[in-house]
């Protein structure tokens, strides 16, 4: 069964949303919420786009850190709940910087009323 990448990213973002913050372990930064995941046509590379609450620079590198280090064990818990694929692909985590940029012109334009 030959599973589109669109539905392959859908299903690896369900999935992962619960396996990322039970497996990180340092909650100094909060809830981690996955926003996008992009998989490529040969399937063997996602990345995956996240956001915290927070909008300092130290906490943002701080959840970083402790998503790399858990980044092998949240990918063999992936492997664990999806099942209908041939390879799971490698994870790479980045910081989505869109809802800071969003937060951003919302400041900006709460100072200009």
């Amino acid at each position: 069964m030959s599973v589109t990448t669109d539905r392959l990213a859908s299903l690896i973002q369900r999935e992962l949303a619960s396996i990322v913050n039970t497996e990180v372990k340092d909650k100094s930064f909060g809830y981690i919420n996955l926003t996008e995941v992009k998989v490529t046509k040969d399937v063997s590379y996602a990345t995956v786009y996240y956001t915290i609450l927070s909008d300092e620079p130290e906490i943002i590198d701080k959840a970083k850190e402790a998503i790399d280090k858990s980044k092998q064990t949240i990918r063999m818990e992936l492997a664990k709940k999806i099942r209908n694929i041939r390879k799971i692909p490698d994870l790479i985590f980045k910081y989505d910087e869109a809802l800071a940029y969003g937060n951003n012109i919302d400041k900006i334009l709460k100072t200009i009323k």
